[in-house]
């Protein structure tokens, strides 16, 4: 094993249940059918990788016992992918470092308007520390995320750079692997470099990447991928593909779409996430579909 994906949010850009409904999925007691926003936590070679962080990122992170990230891959630049970034902040207190984002060069453009404060000359002491990496549609590597600085906290000043030897930061990670009781049953691996692959997609008209982490590939907000995508795809044990209702939708995969783009794949294992409430109860939706394909949930852990 080489990969374990956690699902930390299964829902749609409102979540389950959707303030002010009182329909029977909102009011469902199968904790199966609560639905924080779509976000997954890959352990990959020995690295701790977030796929996006949106507004429940903050309650994600302490349901989850996260502690440690070694970067955040983003989709793309839509709210309820984005929205938690500010939260960082606590990773940058505790862990002593900026936090590494992987994203297109438009979804930068966008989080430096959407989060001009973290991005000025002068900053107010505190704002999240990022260090952003631009992607495009290739292969690219991901690695331990050891800065040349540590973050040192000033009161009243904000952070100051204090220069740390990469030893620094091995003796860092030994002390939090003693403490962190998300790598239980993971092998021992020092992390080095892993090479992540993005999967092309459209989310209507804007263009959207999905991530392939070993054999499991994470696809969510999209309602097309092009033909030579799918090359990128063969060989998975676990296929996740976004999912938001039956019936054609504007900019996601109906549940009949997900169904041929996973018989395409065909992949032993598929999961639905980004569900919505117009779908059935998770009991429901699994008597309905075929063995290899199963609805996600918050807090599901898959492994290849």
């Amino acid at each position: 094993m080489e990969t374990r994906l956690t699902f930390l949010g299964t829902g749609t850009s409102q979540g389950v249940p959707m303030i002010g409904c009182g329909c029977e999925v909102c009011r469902s007691g199968d904790p199966r059918d609560k639905r924080l926003r779509a976000s997954a936590f890959v352990q990959y070679r020995g690295l701790d990788i977030l796929v996006d962080a949106g507004p429940d990122f903050r309650q994600q992170m302490l349901r989850a016992g996260i502690s440690h990230l070694d970067a955040i891959l983003l989709t793309h630049n839509h709210k309820d992918h984005t929205g938690g970034l500010d939260d960082v902040r606590a990773f940058n207190y505790i862990e002593r470092a900026p936090i590494k984002i992987y994203c297109e060069k438009y979804v930068e453009d966008s989080l430096r308007m959407e989060y001009s404060y973290a991005f000025a000359e002068k900053r107010y002491p505190g704002v999240p520390e990022w260090q952003i990496t631009n992607i495009e549609n290739r292969p690219f590597s991901v690695s331990e995320n050891v800065p040349e600085f540590m973050l040192m906290w000033k009161d009243g000043k904000g952070y100051e750079k204090v220069r740390v030897t990469p030893e620094f930061w091995a003796s860092e990670r030994a002390k939090r692997k003693r403490r962190d009781s998300t790598t239980a049953g993971l092998p021992d691996i020092t992390p080095g470099q892993a090479e992540i692959i993005p999967i092309r997609g459209r989310h209507y008209m804007l263009p959207v990447l999905g991530y392939r982490f070993g054999k499991i590939a994470y696809l969510t907000d999209m309602n097309s991928i092009p033909d030579e995508e799918f090359d990128k795809l063969h060989g998975l044990e676990h296929f996740i593909i976004n999912c938001v209702r039956r019936g054609r939708h504007l900019s996601h995969f109906s549940l009949e779409e997900a169904i041929g783009v996973s018989r395409r794949v065909g992949a032993p294992h598929t999961w639905l996430t980004h569900l919505s409430h117009q779908l059935p109860r998770h009991s429901e939706l699994c008597s309905e579909l075929p063995p290899e394909i199963r609805p996600a949930y918050d807090g599901l852990v898959i492994e290849a």
